[in-house]
């Protein structure tokens, strides 16, 4: 059964383009691109296709961008893979496009999350030229991934996007990041952040001094995901496109134990598909990540990697218009 929620920016609603991201260089842990393949076989786009009545376009390949992958690629300001995360995600913002321009909503299967760099970058240009209009952008997770290459602690670019995406950390030169121009970019006004829990001491700073509006799992604890979907929503308000990037890491590893960076005391995937039953409902939505699945860190015969991914698809479903009724 397709949603009954109508969507506001999409021209057309029930065409889904689909980018499988077959990319780790964002972080040190391998395993994080396999993921698009584990939730495809695992039937999501089949689900997506045939019980949600989408129009799939793009679903035929798992990109790994072994091309864009320099030989050598030494740190540049303590960024590590910084030509290769560069390259890929000019690559990623580029695909997203072409299926957003054509007024589809967009889904994107990582990888781990500096893959966002390209997607919402890819989403912002799309909605600016065919409506001229900003996204907001909800990211749901337990890390800010807000660290500028001078504050991170471990030069892994996937704790970085939220900075470049955002101007607060920029690079003249093209082959690090300086493809992004400001029709990729968004505003600090228009971010929201769902999950948080573990939080660098330089992101806590970067967050209050520039007034990002950001509920941790205190939050969530203190109010419920209700109240705290009502306030999220509320201030991005009801006249605005919406990117929901999810990092499967926000959920309890309870729930989602593959992946690179677990952190104990997270959501439930009943309050993560709460979070993505909500975007949906608004019919703001224009495009969808799901990152940081990693099936191969489960130990042989565990069901940790087949409980992530199934908890990923879930996630997907959610955002896409599945309803318990």
């Amino acid at each position: 059964m397709s949603s009954p929620i109508e969507s506001k920016f999409l021209s057309q609603p029930r065409d889904l383009g689909i980018v499988a991201v077959g990319f780790s260089g964002g972080q040190c842990k391998p395993g994080v691109d396999a993921a698009p393949s584990a939730l495809i076989e695992s039937g999501l786009l089949t689900q997506l296709r045939e019980e949600l009545g989408y129009k799939l376009h793009g679903d035929d390949e798992v990109h790994l961008y072994t091309d864009l992958v320099p030989k050598e690629d030494p740190p540049h300001r303590n960024m590590k893979n910084p030509r290769a995360v560069s390259n890929v995600t000019k690559r990623i913002a580029e695909q997203v496009h072409s299926h957003a321009k054509e007024g589809r909503l967009v889904l994107t299967l990582g990888g781990d999350h500096s893959i966002a760099i390209g997607t919402i970058a890819g989403s912002a240009k799309a909605i600016k030229e065919r409506l001229g209009r900003e996204i907001a952008v909800i990211w749901v997770d337990a890390h800010a991934d807000i660290n500028t290459p001078e504050t991170s602690g471990s030069g892994n670019i996937h704790g970085m996007p939220v900075s470049f995406l955002t101007g607060l950390a920029s690079e003249d030169k093209e082959e690090f990041f300086g493809w992004l121009k400001p029709d990729h970019l968004l505003s600090v006004k228009k971010l929201v952040y769902i999950g948080l829990r573990d939080v660098d001491p330089g992101e806590k700073r970067i967050l209050r001094e520039n007034g990002i509006k950001a509920f941790s799992m205190h939050d969530i604890d203190k109010h419920g995901i209700g109240r705290v979907m009502e306030m999220a929503l509320g201030h991005i308000g009801n006249d605005t496109p919406i990117h929901l990037s999810f990092d499967v890491d926000a959920l309890d590893p309870m729930w989602a134990p593959s992946t690179g960076t677990p952190v104990r005391g997270g959501l439930t995937l009943r309050e993560g598909d709460f979070i993505c039953e909500c975007v949906h409902e608004t019919g703001s939505l224009v495009a969808v990540d799901l990152v940081e699945v990693n099936p191969t860190l489960a130990a042989p015969n565990d069901v940790g990697a087949h409980e992530t991914v199934r908890a990923g698809c879930s996630l997907v479903r959610c955002a896409l218009g599945e309803s318990l009724l």
